[in-house]
């Protein structure tokens, strides 16, 4: 049956676009009319979480025996289905050896029916979600999608029988439900891989160089979808700032009263919890290693509401899947001008500002995309960096991998002499020293003095520091950094990561900053 996934992308403005897949799930009908089947997401070509307890489930009559059988465990284990039809069951799971791509089976057996799953890999499973920049394939979708840079070669090359795919298809529910709709684990191949997305085929891949071990991909994301979509009714109730923003804002209007369909409009993307409750719900009892996050666009306007959206998403996500404070990697929004061709405008970047303040949430990462966005497209080519900084962030937190540089110079403290402002930057930071990607000055770093108005400023390097100075601010007293909606960046650590944009002052009264360069 043909495939195809549900896409919402933004060009001037949000566009709605709308495919649907078919799903996978294995059932048999039993002597007494209950349906005996395997949790949806349970397949072949699947890859199981390696030293973690496997989760298998399904529905059977109640008091039916199902029995588990799976190659690497010494005996099968049983379990019987409860009052309500359902059966859930744990078995261990091995750690994965480096080098080891054995391929596994397990069996399900109730009675006369076996579900037998084939050619299971044991190694490291991620669940990616987000919108359209997660969303984005490796193969153009035109008009609005371009394809990642070089894509040809890059779908071409896409041979990777370790790693396994999972695309979830998008639907809508009101209440949080036990089945998913479609997706089935397919292997990467070129074919696969040309509709799977970049960012989490591109993070895939350097897992499975760095630690030769298996890797699986659950991606389930739709484009521009916002956050609170993402997210439990229960969990924004439980906050009165989040319930009034967004669960009062959507119940007391009209839309809320219509019947839910299989359409999509812009509206019912941003409507709460209904993507928590169809796609992220259903998938609670897989075993992973962590979470993979691109989304914001769709927020862009909500400044630090979004921090605690964000915060309490994630929070909401740990708290469904009970296996502790799971990892969790999201990538900042891209340089954009919005239409607005105002390179003094800087409400994106104040929005960029909410997202690092996730960072304040236990075990989280940021990929940074300053010098790799492109300010007339919001969906920028570049996916492999975004997957390889992702995939720095695992390695290096997560996977404890040594010598492993997975951020940029991170501002530490400012001082003045004179007419200059020097800027420290976080040691660990640095990574070998501050430099620039095309060897020019930095590029977008304003002064203000007590008039508050910034001025962009001559920069230079100067033993790991960055030297500031206009002919406009004698007194400077602030500093910016690439603190506008879409400036494309060239000021780096020596491993070629982006520094991160700051400000130094936190004053809403601040006027935008002045274009005019000088020179000493």
């Amino acid at each position: 049956m043909k495939n195809m996934k549900l896409n919402i992308v933004y060009t001037a403005a949000l566009i709605i676009l709308f495919q649907s897949f078919t799903g996978f799930s294995v059932k048999a009908q039993t002597a007494n009319s209950i349906t005996f089947s395997v949790g949806d997401p349970l397949q072949s070509n699947m890859v199981v979480q390696q030293a973690k307890p496997m989760k298998i489930w399904g529905s059977a009559a109640a008091g039916d025996a199902v029995v588990i059988k799976a190659d690497w465990m010494k005996s099968s284990k049983i379990v019987y289905a409860d009052a309500n039809n359902q059966w859930l069951i744990e078995i261990k799971v091995p750690s994965a050896a480096a080098g080891d791509f054995t391929r596994h089976t397990l069996s399900v057996i109730h009675k006369t029916d076996t579900v037998k799953l084939k050619d299971i890999l044991i190694g490291e499973v991620w669940l990616c979600s987000g919108q359209s920049n997660m969303d984005m394939q490796l193969k153009p979708f035109l008009p609005w999608l371009q394809g990642v840079l070089d894509f040809e070669n890059e779908i071409a090359k896409a041979e990777h029988p370790e790693i396994r795919l999972l695309d979830i298809q998008t639907d809508f529910k009101a209440q949080p439900v036990d089945k998913v709709k479609g997706g089935t684990w397919k292997i990467c191949t070129p074919a696969n891989a040309a509709d799977f997305s970049a960012v989490a085929y591109y993070f895939a891949l350097e897992l499975l160089n760095r630690l030769k071990v298996p890797v699986g991909l659950v991606v389930s994301s739709v484009g521009g979808s916002s956050c609170q979509i993402w997210t439990s009714r229960e969990t924004l109730a439980a906050d009165p700032l989040l319930k009034a923003k967004y669960l009062d804002t959507y119940d007391n209007s009209p839309q809320s009263k219509e019947p839910l369909d299989s359409v999509v409009t812009f509206e019912k993307v941003v409507r709460p919890a209904l993507f928590y409750n169809a796609m992220i719900y259903p998938l609670k009892n897989i075993s992973i290693r962590g979470f993979l996050w691109y989304q914001g666009e769709s927020n862009k306007d909500d400044k630090e509401m979004y921090t605690r959206l964000s915060i309490a998403m994630i929070r909401n996500w740990r708290n469904l899947f009970g296996q502790g404070d799971l990892p969790f990697y999201y990538v900042q929004v891209a340089p954009y001008n919005w239409q607005l061709n105002d390179s003094t405008a800087f409400n994106y970047a104040i929005f960029r500002e909410a997202q690092e303040a996730v960072l304040k949430e236990k075990n989280t990462g940021f990929a940074l995309t300053m010098d790799i966005g492109d300010a007339n497209d919001i969906h920028p080519r570049n996916k492999k960096d975004v997957g390889l900084r992702l995939a720095n962030n695992a390695l290096a937190k997560t996977y404890g991998l040594k010598n492993i540089v997975y951020r940029g110079p991170q501002f530490s403290a400012m001082k003045t002499d004179k007419d200059t402002c020097i800027i420290s930057f976080e040691k660990e930071s640095i990574s070998g020293g501050l430099t620039t990607s095309d060897k020019q000055a930095p590029k977008y770093f304003y002064v203000a003095g007590v008039d508050k108005v910034f001025y962009l400023a001559e920069a230079k390097i100067i033993d790991d520091k960055v030297f500031l100075y206009s002919s406009n601010v004698k007194k400077p007293v602030a500093v910016r950094y690439a603190f506008t909606n879409y400036p494309i960046t060239n000021f780096c650590n020596k491993a070629g990561l982006p520094a991160m944009p700051f400000r130094t002052d936190k004053r809403d009264d601040i006027q935008t900053p002045k274009t005019t360069t000088t020179t000493k």
